[in-house]
């Protein structure tokens, strides 16, 4: 059962390794693992637009004895239900142990991404929300949320900054860039396509592009800069969990960064939008119904 429930774990983390010809068989399974378990051999080698052999032989670079084995491999991964929950998490975990096992996992991942950071990286990344005169955070799917928390942190700065997860609006945003605009993308595989594609056309129009992203991905390549985020979970198989937790914190540093560059004669302005707030809140020893 162990095999059984780690095989999108091993399909995914060989991607890189397979021929171009299996490659596509491991993207149309990891796409939707779920049809695959449904479809016929020769519906998935149309699907992929290989050959029969080829999807055989894809099975047997996995130790596994055809098709059929596969699909079953697949369904049992798919019915022990935590696979697409976390990594850490077992199908018979209880409450206690699935709490303690998701904060554990979320504290050890910030540990290693804290201590994979590039301070470098981090001051230049700083340079580069200083100097522009405007600032577009755009995520997709899970980034998404993250971009708007940018917009809403970053805006205390008084700077223009705007926040999107449309990929349209992020298309035609960057279009009409100009020097001087800085494009903040935050993606955690960094191969999402559109994004990578509003990089190069941001950057064709003379903005700068920060990417916060995998090392190396095409996003990274793409962009003017990346802050290179380590992967502590695989977003293809598993929920969204600490990698978001991971983009949140990268970006608090960034603004604490930006703050402390802006040095103590900024403090007036962020009290200022602090006391805004006084008026829309309880006390907090008032006694309410």
């Amino acid at each position: 059962m162990d095999r059984a429930r780690n095989l999108l774990e091993q399909i995914q983390g060989r991607l890189d390794t397979l021929s171009k010809a299996e490659r596509k068989v491991a993207e149309v399974i990891l796409r939707n693992p779920q049809q695959a378990t449904r479809l016929s051999i020769a519906a998935l080698a149309q699907t992929a637009e290989v050959s029969e052999p080829t999807v055989n032989r894809f099975c047997r670079s996995f130790g596994v004895n055809g098709y059929p084995e596969l699909k079953m491999q697949l369904a049992q991964s798919l019915a022990s239900g935590a696979a697409y929950v976390s990594r850490a998490v077992e199908a018979s975990d209880g409450p206690d142990a699935y709490t303690r096992k998701i904060f554990g996992s979320a504290i050890a991942s910030l540990d290693s991404a804290c201590q994979s950071l590039d301070p470098q990286l981090i001051s230049r990344a700083v340079d580069m929300m200083i100097q522009a005169r405007q600032i577009h955070f755009f995520g997709l799917g899970a980034s998404a949320p993250v971009a708007l928390d940018a917009q809403h942190k970053f805006f205390r700065f008084n700077l223009a900054v705007s926040a999107h997860a449309d990929v349209l609006m992020q298309r035609m945003l960057a279009s009409v860039a100009h020097t001087g605009e800085l494009f903040v993308i935050i993606s955690y595989t960094g191969r999402t396509r559109e994004l990578v594609e509003v990089a190069r056309i941001a950057r064709q129009n003379g903005a700068s592009v920060l990417a916060l992203t995998a090392a190396g991905s095409p996003l990274a390549k793409a962009s003017s800069l990346s802050v290179d985020i380590p992967l502590p979970e695989d977003t293809d198989i598993y929920m969204p969990m600490t990698s978001r937790i991971i983009q949140l914190t990268v970006l608090d540093v960034l603004a604490t960064g930006v703050t402390l560059r802006r040095g103590v004669d900024f403090q007036p302005h962020l009290r200022k939008i602090k006391e805004s707030l006084n008026d829309s809140r309880y006390p907090v020893d008032s006694d309410i119904d």
